[in-house]
């Protein structure tokens, strides 16, 4: 499964830890993220509130 977080906080951070343990990930996009994400998956460069470039 591949999945796409939208946001970059401590919430969303928590929530990229968690799914980033699960057996069915088999990749993590989170946008925009931050630097402790980016250990998680993989950072894109799109604003959270940019819809149409998600």
């Amino acid at each position: 499964m591949r999945v796409l977080l939208v946001g970059s906080g401590g919430r969303e951070h928590a929530m990229a830890a968690a799914i980033a343990r699960s057996p069915r990930l088999d990749a993590l996009f989170i946008a925009p993220g931050n630097p402790g994400t980016a250990a998680l998956g993989t950072n894109v460069a799109f604003a959270a509130d940019d819809v149409p470039a998600l």
